[in-house]
């Protein structure tokens, strides 16, 4: 983020470090043959439509993974990546009904753009020419009450967690207030990490200019199990 501390651009370096010791150190492979990721478009159509069967209880792909373990034990190729909050209640495979391999996925409280989740982001855009990134906040997210919280006047959160809070804080700092407000914010929170991603990363922003990568917001309801591109 723009405001991120001194600490958090050490750590960010050492993040890109390790997503470059990672390519260094993983054998060679060839590129992803041409053709054998879907377009942005279709990697969003593959999404949408899986959510649409979770939603009506119609499921077909995420509880079908006997043989599934096996066709991705040498390797995967996960058409999209997910940022999304680490809440118990997100879990990417299930609500998009996608198998073992479809997706790689990032969670930390908030969906933060954190240096080692941004350094995953990198690694998935660098080996899998993955095609589609998702950034999901959800309804009533305790990170996003509890930065708001701090910024009405209270007081930081103890131990780690107010790294938590930092990060949201610029995201959702002119979000009125109102009885929608955390609403409001945590859709807020997930477009300011999704349009920040390229401006933290180079490898993201390349992708993004080349036009193999799309990056979306978007926003899940609990009620009803839909999402949402913001």
């Amino acid at each position: 983020m723009h405001d991120i501390t001194n600490r958090a651009r050490f750590l960010r370096a050492g993040g890109a470090a390790l997503v470059g010791g990672l390519l260094a150190a993983e054998p060679a492979r060839s590129a992803p043959a041409a053709g054998s990721q879907p377009t942005p478009d279709e990697a969003l159509k593959r999404l949408t439509d899986g959510n649409r069967r979770y939603m009506t209880d119609s499921a077909i792909n995420c509880n079908d993974n006997y043989n599934r373990r096996l066709e991705t034990a040498s390797g995967q190729m996960p058409f999209a990546i997910v940022l999304s909050c680490s809440d118990s209640r997100v879990p990417a495979e299930i609500v998009f009904d996608q198998r073992v391999g479809d997706l790689f996925l990032i969670r930390v409280a908030g969906n933060i753009a954190e240096p080692a989740g941004i350094a995953s982001i990198e690694y998935a855009v660098s080996h899998f020419s993955s095609p589609l990134l998702m950034v999901i906040g959800h309804e009533s997210c305790g990170a996003v009450d509890a930065t708001l919280g701090v910024l009405a006047g209270g007081s930081k959160p103890p131990g780690h967690i107010a790294t938590l809070t930092d990060a949201i804080a610029p995201a959702i700092r002119k979000v009125p207030k109102g009885p929608d407000q955390l609403d409001q914010a945590v859709r807020a929170n997930a477009r300011y990490v999704a349009a920040e991603l390229p401006e933290e990363s180079t490898i993201i922003a390349d992708a993004v200019r080349a036009n193999t990568l799309r990056i979306v917001a978007a926003y899940y309801s609990f009620a009803d199990g839909s999402i949402a591109v913001i």
